[in-house]
């Protein structure tokens, strides 16, 4: 198991930008596979971008391409969310996953396949 903690969260106007983090501690952080996900109010959980353990394969859900960008530090047990042109359909709390996969390509994006689950950070969009 892997602990992550959020950090990065807070209040952007729209068009602007944020940098979400997640530190990892525990278990190698480089065996796992890393995804943000995001939960708006009355909203189930959804899928925003997933990274492989080796950070070469990525993966983005159709309403944050080209404007999110994820990527991750092994050497340093750090993921993060570049997050550009912000919207106010943007605005959620933001958790970070991890799951151990065995292949180093494997790009997991579905919630259902993630164990270890970060506190969360919020992101507001102001108008």
């Amino acid at each position: 198991q892997v602990q992550l903690v959020e950090s990065g969260g807070g209040l952007v106007q729209v068009g602007g930008s944020l940098r979400l983090s997640c530190a990892a501690s525990g278990r190698s952080f480089s065996r796992y596979a890393m995804g943000w996900f995001r939960q708006a109010p009355g909203k189930e959980r959804e899928f925003a971008a997933a990274i492989s353990r080796s950070g070469f394969n990525t993966h983005y859900a159709d309403s944050v391409k080209g404007r999110f960008t994820i990527s991750r530090d092994n050497a340093k047990n750090t993921g993060f969310l570049q997050m550009n042109s912000l919207k106010p359909e943007d605005a959620a709390v933001y958790y970070c996953a991890a799951v151990f996969t065995v292949e180093t390509g494997t790009v997991p994006f579905t919630r259902w396949q993630y164990d270890n689950w970060g506190q969360g950070t919020q992101v507001t969009v102001s108008s």
